[in-house]
Formats: structure tokens, C-alpha cells, sequence
């Protein structure tokens, strides 16, 4: 068993060294793996007669689920020989659409033992989507809960349907499972090399792309999201994220299960910052992960008067303003650390336990990974795009797009994993993230990051979100404009864009203010990223060429330069 206490060896170093980083990423290596499967050689191994709680659900209602790693490991043998007797075996995809009910965990363990191939899916699908899914993932069978066995009505596809919840016509009931023997044996050692899961990642460009993961490079590569989440065994870790998207496998899963801590789930129909707090303070939660949209809304309430036992917070899914980064302190005197990572790897960059974290900045490279910043001239530089060294290939990288080789050939041309992201290095080695390298634009010659200008704007009271595109413009070649959604009570007109427009010029270097504001809904995918190309076109379309009006103003937008108020000084500030 050389993989299993490779694997062992490599988390326990990690453990170690869990706030001496420079030791961390001077020494670690990956494991070096032929055959593996987490849930048989590890889970199973570290379950052995442990009764400690791996899984803690409560719900609204109050109602909860606790299971030890023990039941775990039981349960997830009876669900793989129910599966088995399904028809499914190694290589095999399911689509799974749960949303946070113990199934879930049974399910991914079972599955993982099978060898089958999980593709997680959001309950948020629309019927295309759907459709998109079973056909380039060949779906064999598909697992959902009842509420949404509709969206499969008459989809093409020979798969089979297991329903959890309440009955459903021609879905077979996950109850079955109860019978099932509990004496499972898989079909052999598990090459760490096959496919375990896909996802599907929400394009803002285009269909979305495809992302295949293995034996290694999730269960495996999560030793460096370890090493950020900075879980040690024991804890107790509550990750604010819905089933189906990676963060919710990065630390709802794998990750505290790597460390020996307890998943820790608050199973809500809807979040509300004061219950979730409440469940915080009531359960002994240890370490919270949310991202900033809930980071923004936990902020909004008295965050000292919740006597709790916190000693790790995390922010993820974007890059979170330090602004709210001094308020939880201020209440809790504990930092949030940020991170970076994306779908088709682990965690790569991240402040780490015992690291001074800076304003704005995602910190360091992760164990394991070597980053690299690479201009348009493939030059490593102090601004680039986000790039991972290949050679060593880290462990932690996807293979590839699953459909596409040649869309993998273009991410991993020229001895480099290209991320798509742009980034700035500081001299003590710290990365800022500045925005996506097709969303990034110049303005009277000046580079323009849309991340650095809706930061300002999100400070001010009146802003719920802002998303930042360059808008046609005949002097300056494009000036920035905000799309902007406000906050309830505050209406958008003109007083309002005033305000806000006083409060960048307060907050922003003149090179780089936003000079144009419209109120609208903002265009998202369906994992809730805004679709700046959207915008980006829009503008274009309007302006662009022949069609540029100077004089023109679209429904709900202003213009910095009609403000007679900015150029005299007299405009309100607000925020």
C-alpha cells in the first residue's frame, strides 16, 4: 500500500508545517501514486472503528443528521453494492443533483469505490443544460432529488434514475439502498490515473467547458487546499457552498475529510446571515469558509455580540475587499484569508496559516505548485497572466478538458497551464489578482482593471454589485463605465448616481475613475460569475464606431461630465 502512506506521509508533512510555509513549499512533494481510490485506501482506513462525527447537517428546522466516520464508511459500502446492482460499475458516469441531504456524501463515496465517474450538477440546471450534460457526458445513470426528477421528462438518453426523497414514476427510490449488502468488493486496484469527476465549469463566453479530474488530481491534489484551509483533525469546518460546483467538493468534501475534521452543514432554503451565526455560535463551529457575497452580508450585523469558538476564516469564489477583512477583525480579532483557485485545479495561491496577510492581496503559491507570470511575450514578469510551471507537472492540474484536445493543447502550450487570470506581484512576492485576461481593457493608454474600480464601488452604500466594462469613446479610446445594482431603498436616479459618482472620485485616481453609470440587472451564469462579455458587447454595439453619440443617454444611465456638481466640488458623497 505505498500509495495510501505516500498519500499519508505528504498530509501529515503538511500538518506539520502548518504555518512554517517556507518550510512547506521548500520541502513538500507530491505522492508519487500508481494505484489509488481515497474513499477504499483512505477514508476507509482512517474510519476503521472511529466514531468521531464526520458529518453534521442541520437544517432550518432545526433537525439534524450526525454521522461518524465509521457509519460513513459502512453506509458508503451498502450504497456502492445498491449502485452496483444498478448496472454500474468503474468508468461509469452519474449525474448527481442533490442538494445538501446526507445522500449526497453517501453517493460520492460509493461511487468513488465503484470507480464510476461523478459528474455534480447544481440544482439550478435549466433543461438545456441538462441535455448538454447527459450528452457529452454520456451519462448512465442520473441521481436527483424528487423535486427535480421533472426537469428529466422526456430527455433523450438510455440512463437509469434514482430518485431521493418521495417516490417518482419510473425512478427507482434510493430507500433500496437500506438492503443493500454493507460487504462490498471492488473489482480490483484503482489506477490514479482514471477519470473520477466532471464538471462542467459555466463559460462566460461560451458552452461550458469540460474539466476532468482523476483519482489523484482532486482527492490527492486537495493537500494544498489543506495546507490554505489550514484544517487540523478535530475541527469542526462549516463551508457556505451549494452542491455541484467544485468549491463545494474542494471543502465540503475532500478537504476536512483529508484533515480528519467534521463537515459541518447548515442545510438553509434560504441564507440568512443571523441564523447562520446563530448555528456558528450554537454548534462550536472552528473554521468558516463563505464567499464574499456572505462575508458582505454577515458584516451587516453585529458580529461581537455572537460568543463563538472560531480560529479560522476563510473567503473564497473571489477576491474579497479589505474592507470587510477589517470589520470581521475588528469583531472576532481573527483575519479572513483569502485564496485563488479555479475548476481545473486545486487551491494555487492562498494565504496561508501564520502568514501577515495584505490588503487585496491572494497571497503566495501553494505547496506543490510552481506560479509563474507571463506577459503577452511568454516573459515571466511582475504582471502577467497566472501561469503553473509543468515541469514538474503538479499533481493538483487537471489532464485536460474532457472533449476538447484542442482547446487542453492551448491551456498547456509552451511548458505552462495558462489560467486565464492576470495577476500583479508585489517585491515580498504577493499576488493581486487584477482580472480576467479578456476582461482587463485600457483607458487614455492606461491599463484598466475592472476587479480594482467595482471594488471601490461596492464600498459605497447604495451598490449591491458592479461590473465594469470599457465603454466606446472617440478621446480616450474607452472610458470605464459601471453597470451597477443597487441595494434595496435607494432608487436609481440621478441623486443617486451623484453620490456614488463623488464617492470614486473620493476613493479613485483620476486615470482609472468610472466615468459612466448605469442602473441595471447585471447577466450572470448559472454559478452566479457576472457576464462582463455581455456587457462588454452591449456597450460596444451601442457605441461603437458610426454608432457613437456623445450626446446619447440610455435608460437609468449617467455620465460623469453632466454633473456640474463634480467639476464645482459641491457633489454629495455618500456611502
Amino acid at each position: 500500500m505505498a500509495g495510501i502512506d505516500d498519500f499519508l506521509s505528504a498530509r501529515d508533512f503538511l500538518l506539520r508545517h502548518r504555518t512554517d510555509r517556507a518550510t512547506a513549499v521548500r520541502d513538500f512533494r507530491w505522492p508519487v501514486l500508481e494505484h489509488f481510490n481515497w474513499a477504499l485506501d483512505y477514508f476507509d482506513r482512517i474510519a476503521a472503528g472511529n466514531e468521531r462525527p464526520a458529518l453534521h447537517i442541520v437544517n432550518d428546522d432545526g433537525g439534524a443528521f450526525v454521522a461518524s466516520f465509521a457509519t460513513m464508511s459502512r453506509r458508503s459500502h451498502q450504497v456502492a453494492s445498491f449502485l452496483r446492482s444498478q448496472g454500474i460499475g468503474r468508468g461509469d458516469p452519474i449525474l448527481l443533483m442533490l442538494g445538501n441531504v446526507p445522500a449526497l456524501w453517501e453517493v460520492m463515496l460509493a461511487a468513488i469505490k465503484l470507480g464510476a465517474i461523478l459528474i455534480p450538477s447544481t440544482t439550478l440546471l435549466t433543461r438545456d443544460d441538462l441535455l448538454d450534460r447527459l450528452t457529452r457526458g454520456h451519462v448512465r445513470l442520473v441521481i436527483a432529488a424528487t423535486e427535480e426528477t421533472g426537469k428529466f421528462a422526456n430527455l433523450p438518453g438510455a440512463f437509469g434514475r434514482i430518485v431521493v426523497g418521495e417516490d417518482a414514476a419510473g425512478w427507482t427510490n434510493y430507500r433500496a439502498a437500506d438492503q443493500a449488502s454493507a460487504d462490498f468488493r471492488p473489482e480490483g486496484p484503482t489506477p490514479a490515473g482514471q477519470p473520477l469527476l466532471l464538471y462542467f465549469t459555466s463559460g462566460t463566453t461560451a458552452r461550458a467547458k469540460l474539466v476532468m479530474h482523476t483519482h489523484q488530481s482532486y482527492p490527492v491534489g486537495h493537500l494544498s487546499t489543506l495546507y490554505w484551509l489550514g484544517l487540523q483533525p478535530g475541527d469542526v469546518h462549516l463551508n457556505i457552498s451549494s452542491p455541484g460546483w467544485a468549491k463545494h467538493a474542494w471543502s465540503c468534501f475532500f478537504t476536512p475529510w483529508i484533515a480528519e475534521a467534521t463537515i459541518f452543514i447548515h442545510a438553509f432554503k434560504r441564507f440568512n446571515a443571523k441564523a447562520t451565526l446563530d448555528v456558528v455560535a450554537r454548534h462550536g463551529i472552528t473554521s468558516l469558509c463563505a464567499p464574499p457575497t456572505v462575508w458582505r452580508m454577515l458584516v451587516q450585523e453585529d458580529l461581537g455580540s455572537w460568543r463563538t469558538r472560531l480560529t479560522n476564516l476563510i473567503g473564497a469564489g473571489e477576491p474579497l475587499n479589505p474592507e470587510i477583512i477589517d470589520e470581521v477583525k475588528a469583531a472576532w480579532g481573527i483575519t479572513i484569508r483569502d485564496g485563488y483557485g479555479q475548476t481545473e485545479t486545486t487551491m494555487l495561491v492562498g494565504n496561508t496559516p501564520g502568514m501577515a496577510v495584505k490588503p487585496g492581496s491572494m497571497g503566495q503559491g501553494m505547496p506543490g505548485y510552481r506560479v509563474a507570470l507571463l506577459n503577452l511575450d511568454g516573459k515571466e514578469a511582475d504582471e502577467g497572466e497566472v501561469c503553473l510551471a509543468l515541469d514538474p507537472r503538479p499533481l493538483g492540474l487537471m489532464p485536460g478538458y474532457a472533449d476538447d484536445p484542442e482547446r487542453t493543447a492551448g491551456a498547456m502550450a509552451d511548458g505552462y497551464y495558462r489560467t486565464g487570470d492576470v495577476a500583479r506581484r508585489d517585491a515580498d512576492g504577493y499576488l493581486t489578482f487584477i482580472g480576467r485576461s479578456d476582461d482587463v481593457f485600457k483607458a487614455s493608454d492606461y491599463r484598466i482593471s475592472p476587479f480594482e474600480l467595482e471594488s471601490a464601488l461596492i464600498e459605497h452604500d447604495a451598490v449591491a454589485e458592479a461590473a465594469v466594462v470599457p465603454s466606446p469613446d472617440p478621446l480616450r479610446l474607452a472610458a470605464p463605465k459601471a453597470f451597477v445594482a443597487l441595494t434595496a431603498g435607494h432608487p436609481p436616479t440621478r441623486d443617486t448616481a451623484l453620490s456614488i459618482f463623488a464617492h470614486v472620485r473620493r476613493h479613485l485616481a483620476p486615470f482609472k475613475r468610472v466615468r459612466r453609470i448605469e442602473f441595471a440587472e447585471l447577466p450572470k451564469t448559472i454559478s452566479g460569475k457576472i457576464r462582463r462579455v455581455e456587457l462588454r458587447r452591449l456597450e460596444a454595439e451601442r457605441r461603437g464606431g458610426k454608432a457613437y453619440d456623445p450626446g446619447r443617454r440610455y435608460a437609468q444611465e449617467y455620465w460623469e461630465e453632466d454633473f456640474v456638481e463634480l467639476r464645482s466640488g459641491t457633489g454629495a458623497e455618500g456611502g
